[in-house]
């Protein structure tokens, strides 16, 4: 028999498509403008420009699509049965190893982290033979995995015990700063973008539907005010990680 492709796909795959095509337009406006009449140069390997383009377009829809079908509702499911059971402990040990999980994994952190590890052993912090630099680079990824993992825990703590939201990352920040006064100037930066890769195309959407889910379950709990704002914690505790790590690494 053969397979047949559900119409919900095709017609989801057709609007991302398009959607894609309308996302993308406005940077390939402005790299074509900036190539043909800023610089009047071709477009290199116009060909393979092309070809690249379409594959992007069709990896934003398959992601997009892959998304909405998958991610989001798998996600919402997890975060209704654990609140429909009321088991507390393993709703937090789920959203740790969510946000641990999903970040020591992440590609963009695995280079971050091996490139500051380059960076302080140039800087004389640390040795420069390849054992230590792996050491010190994995060292810190799972430094900026466990902070991941614990602002997920206050992220649905916060969700259920309605915690506000902006006082925790007032609070937050304002640690952030303090920090920056004491951490090794060399470990700063590398704190700061430590926030930035965290937050990676599969933690996003899981993270997300975590906190949408809990929310729209818990009664009293609103989806839109509530169950925003993990991310947000997500990009946040790994500045305020990263250099404690390196207050106790290089104090």
């Amino acid at each position: 028999m053969p397979f047949a492709i559900p119409n919900k796909f095709l017609k989801a795959m057709g609007r991302a498509i398009l959607d894609a095509c309308r996302d993308l337009a406005p940077i390939v406006t402005v790299i074509a403008v900036f190539q043909l009449a800023i610089l009047r140069q071709p477009l290199p390997d116009t060909l393979k420009v092309l070809a690249g383009l379409v594959l992007v377009i069709l990896g934003l829809a398959f992601f997009v699509v892959g998304l909405d079908l998958g991610l989001f509702p798998f996600g919402e499911t997890l975060a209704e049965e654990f609140a429909r059971k009321g088991s507390l402990i393993w709703l937090l040990v789920f959203a740790f190893a969510l946000g641990f999980g999903t970040t020591v994994a992440e590609p963009a952190l695995i280079a971050v982290t091996m490139e500051g590890a380059r960076a302080v052993a140039e800087a004389g912090l640390i040795a420069q033979d390849q054992n230590t630099l792996t050491s010190y680079a994995l060292n810190l990824r799972l430094t900026v995995a466990l902070s991941v993992g614990i602002a997920i825990v206050f992220g649905v703590l916060r969700i259920l015990r309605g915690w506000p939201l902006p006082r925790l990352i007032v609070g937050g920040y304002i640690l952030v700063m303090i920090m920056t006064v004491f951490a090794p100037q060399e470990i700063v930066g590398l704190a700061y973008d430590s926030g930035g890769v965290t937050t990676s195309t599969v933690t996003v959407p899981l993270v997300t539907a975590l906190g949408v889910g809990l929310a729209r379950t818990i009664r009293g709990r609103d989806p839109l005010t509530d169950g925003f704002g993990l991310i947000a914690l997500a990009s946040l505790t790994p500045m305020i990680f990263v250099m404690l790590f390196g207050i106790l690494m290089h104090a």
